[in-house]
């Protein structure tokens, strides 16, 4: 797996590079540095219009033991610590938790994450080898607009693209993604780099049927798809620190703080946890300051929907409430074993916990499937010794990424892929994912951070790492998505090949079909295609401009820290942490965020 950008900084880890800004407990990792720039005319937050772009417990497998049930609260509560800091309430680096972490205080009527009374059941663990990536597969057309290109075949002889194995491709869903009569994008706008003062986290953007919406400097605004005109402004007292990327019902949930950012307090405790309309632009509730873990605020680095709960989670413990209303569901604790919801995985119908207990030197990690509305444990499946963090790939399907025993040696964060019985909490298979041979990469300390891997079809998606052609030609690396089947954890016969001197990352599922972006050679337009999840066929949704000052453009933007998002012809790319030192110049203007579009 490629080496990301350095995660937060941990015991044994190297410092920060110069010119970077400090890496912060819980968010995705530093792009890398830019060269200087000149802060842009006309303020933040409005587009530029389309112009020319410069050049220049038991055994592993045992469902964990019921846990005392979380409480109502008297009151809702956050936070979050600054850069360099153990992440989210840790003690300081070489101390240990103590003996009896503090209790939460008395709860209301009715309870809270109460514990399902369940007879422990022996999980039966099923480590199946994966199958080497052998045969051929699909080229993708490399540009052009014919939603019917053929796929040629590879070395195996096939012409249509890898048949789907037994994962259960057939009678999948339509997709809602269409080829346009012309995939060829034109630059829609650019929003410029805001000036700054202080290091500024941005990640968050969320797409609509009408608007763009993206975070920005103490404020979310809404842009028009087309146009990117300032539909609507969201003013925040200080900046967005965590954001789901689920919506329900145009809404979605961000934790933000609670002061604005200055040059003597560079960082603020992320403190306040909120619910925005992404069609009405405005704040639908807002909680924070008067929840408590003993007697100061929770810390919260991470924030997602599941089913209508809003929930967050950090070291203190995890939160939630009610998505429309903000009503206060459960509220943080860490229990007499050292026990707490470290954070959470969602989506349209569940609801997942990622459940840390234990000592500093001796942590084990569960993953418990939850009731939305109540925060009852409905099954849970403990993690492998060896686990100190875990990422929530799925809810449901239930998929969880670990690095057990730091063992994938690519900071990667991934050894291995867990299928796991949301109902049960059995585990159906165990997928190693080496790391020399597979991509994918998840933030370290947050549940629900990972990019190029994605769940559908009751398969999950990942693009290999790149690697030399071979054959005559020879020509720069390349790589391929390949699926696993999540029943078996064998290797399907998918096969979808990025082509000569190019790379393909999967983005989301689009019903049954796989959105992937193809990242071809310097100077060639990038691409987002449509994988039929029952043939493979490929199917070019989108071409971004392929002159040289575009392409320069775009490099400043990657799979592997931006934020990606192509609905209805229309492709965004967009920052997720800034630097004060990088500032835009006449050559490399950096942008926040570039939206292009395809009719």
């Amino acid at each position: 797996m490629t080496q990301p950008p350095q995660p937060p900084n941990q015991p044994d880890q190297p410092p920060n590079q110069p010119g970077q800004p400090p890496n912060q407990p819980g968010q995705p990792p530093q792009p890398p540095n830019q060269p200087p720039q000149a802060p842009p005319s006309g303020g933040f937050g409005a587009p530029i219009p389309p112009q020319p772009e410069p050049q220049g417990q038991p055994g592993y497998g045992y469902p964990q033991q019921p846990q005392p049930p979380h409480q109502y609260p008297t009151q809702p509560q956050y936070g979050q610590p600054q850069y360099g800091q153990p992440p989210y309430g840790q003690p300081p680096y070489g101390q240990q938790y103590p003996t009896q972490p503090p209790q939460s205080g008395p709860g209301g009527p009715g309870g809270g994450r109460k514990k399902l009374s369940a007879q422990a059941q022996i999980i039966i663990a099923a480590a199946v080898a994966v199958v080497l990536i052998v045969g051929g597969g699909v080229w993708f057309a490399s540009s052009g607009g014919d939603s019917d290109n053929k796929a040629k075949g590879g070395s195996s002889g096939a012409t249509d693209g890898g048949k789907g194995g037994d994962g259960g491709t057939k009678g999948l869903p339509a997709g809602k993604e269409k080829a346009p009569a012309d995939v060829k994008a034109t630059s829609a706008f650019n929003l410029p780099m805001p000036t700054l003062t202080v290091d500024a986290d941005v990640q968050g953007s969320w797409l609509t049927d009408t608007t763009y919406v993206k975070t920005g400097i103490n404020q979310i605004v809404g842009y028009d798809l087309a146009k990117g005109t300032q539909l609507w402004t969201i003013p925040l007292p200080g900046q967005v620190c965590a954001a789901s990327k689920h919506v329900k019902d145009n809404i979605t949930a961000i934790a933000f703080e609670a002061n604005k950012r200055t040059a003597s307090t560079k960082y603020q405790a992320c403190t306040q946890i909120g619910a925005i309309d992404l069609k009405a632009g405005r704040l639908l509730w807002s909680k924070g300051g008067d929840a408590k873990s003993g007697d100061t605020a929770a810390s919260f680095g991470e924030v997602t929907i599941g089913a209508s709960t809003v929930a967050a989670g950090g070291t203190d413990g995890g939160v939630a409430f009610d998505l429309e209303t903000g009503k206060q569901l459960w509220k943080p604790e860490i229990d007499a074993n050292g026990c707490y919801d470290m954070g959470y995985g969602g989506g349209d119908a569940a609801l997942v916990a990622a459940r840390k207990c234990g000592g500093f030197d001796s942590q084990t990690v569960t993953i418990e499937n939850l009731n939305p509305l109540t925060g009852a444990v409905l099954s849970s499946f403990k993690m492998p010794d060896g686990v100190e963090y875990a990422s929530v790939i799925s809810a449901k399907p239930l998929v969880v990424a670990a690095d057990v025993g730091d063992t994938a040696g690519d900071g990667s964060g991934i050894s291995d892929y867990f299928s796991i019985d949301e109902k049960t909490g059995k585990l159906r298979a165990k997928i190693p994912a080496d790391a020399d041979q597979y991509g994918g990469q998840c933030d370290p300390v947050r549940v629900e951070a990972c990019q190029q891997v994605v769940v559908g079809n009751n398969k999950l998606y990942v693009a290999t790492e790149p690697h030399d052609p071979g054959g005559e030609d020879g020509g720069l690396e390349t790589n391929e998505l390949v699926s696993f089947d999540l029943a078996t954890g064998k290797s399907t016969t998918d096969r979808a090949l990025a082509g000569k001197d190019s790379s393909i990352f999967p983005l989301r599922m689009d019903g049954g079909n796989v959105i992937v972006y193809k990242e071809p050679p310097y100077g060639t337009g990038r691409q987002i295609v449509s994988i039929d999840g029952s043939t493979f066929k490929p199917t070019v949704l989108l071409e971004t401009p392929s002159d040289e000052k575009s392409t320069r453009a775009q490099t400043n933007f990657s799979p592997d820290y931006s934020e990606f998002l192509y609905g209805s012809g229309h492709f965004f790319m967009s920052e997720t942490l800034l630097s004060k030192t990088d500032k835009p110049t006449a050559d490399d203007p950096n942008y926040l965020a570039m939206a292009y579009s395809a009719s």
